[in-house]
């Protein structure tokens, strides 16, 4: 269960986070061992992002400053009436060898709808052949989303609720492409004041 009582300055980026989200590693984990079942195999494709819902306003506004103790810069935008922070880590997180994710994107309650709070989601990043990704895995999906121009993943979400997105472009890649930038914390402070 995650601590939401870390202000952590000084904390490694790893422990720190692991306070903040709960265990990003066996969530991890736990997705790769569902697709696995699904016949979907990701191994050495980029990680996009982690998703992290939160229960209420005031959590995510908590959770938010907590997770910039551990970043260099973040683009907050409005989505369906409601904010949502894209965080970018000054340090990845490994999720095992050869995966690891430098972005969190955090999300207040749900417009909609039932959703887990908590680690939600993972992004994974296919690339120019995601077309032809989709096509092979027609049947594997749950479903799809259109976001905008540069963001139109298809998802599975598993029998716990947790779910894997992807992307044809990482969501740091989304955001540069719609013309929003990171707004980097001043030096040696990271996070904004």
């Amino acid at each position: 269960m995650p601590n939401h009582t870390l202000a952590g300055a000084g904390t490694d980026v790893a422990a720190g986070m692991e306070n903040i989200i709960g265990d990003y590693r066996a969530f991890f984990g736990d997705l790769l061992r569902n697709l696995e079942k699904a016949g979907i195999d990701v191994t050495d494709r980029p990680i996009s992002h982690l998703g992290y819902r939160t229960a209420s306003f005031s959590e995510y506004q908590r959770v938010r400053e907590q997770i910039r103790h551990f970043c260099i810069a973040d683009v907050e935008n409005v989505w369906n009436g409601r904010p949502i922070d894209k965080l970018l880590l000054r340090q990845p997180l490994s999720l095992r060898k050869n995966a690891e994710v430098s972005l969190i994107e955090l999300i207040p309650p749900p417009h909609r709808g039932e959703y887990p709070m908590g680690l939600e989601h993972c992004g994974i990043v296919i690339g120019e052949t995601f077309d032809e990704f989709i096509g092979e895995n027609e049947g594997a999906f749950t479903g799809s989303q259109d976001q905008g121009a540069y963001c139109q993943p298809v998802y599975i979400t598993f029998e716990n609720d947790r779910t894997v997105k992807f992307y044809r472009y990482s969501l740091k890649e989304v955001v540069e492409k719609e013309g929003r930038r990171f707004l980097p914390y001043p030096p040696g402070v990271g996070r904004r004041r």
